[in-house]
């Protein structure tokens, strides 16, 4: 329960940092660099993180405004 807990609570502090920033963390994550709100996750965390951000991501289609 604490992971799902850490995951949640890393995907919850990356959205909040708005819709750029979010796609530089993805970024980020894609090329294997640690981002500070994924700092005390291990590999598969960060994966799960990663998957969970660009589903949310994923409406907007690489860009920050809706199609």
């Amino acid at each position: 329960m604490a992971q799902t807990y850490s995951v949640d609570h890393c995907i919850e502090q990356v959205c909040q940092k708005g819709c750029s920033l979010v796609w530089s963390d993805i970024e980020a994550l894609e090329a294997g660099r640690l981002i500070p709100e994924a700092e005390g996750l291990n590999e598969d965390q960060r994966a799960a993180v990663l998957v969970e951000l660009k589903s949310v991501m994923s409406v907007y289609e690489g860009t920050c405004s809706v199609s």
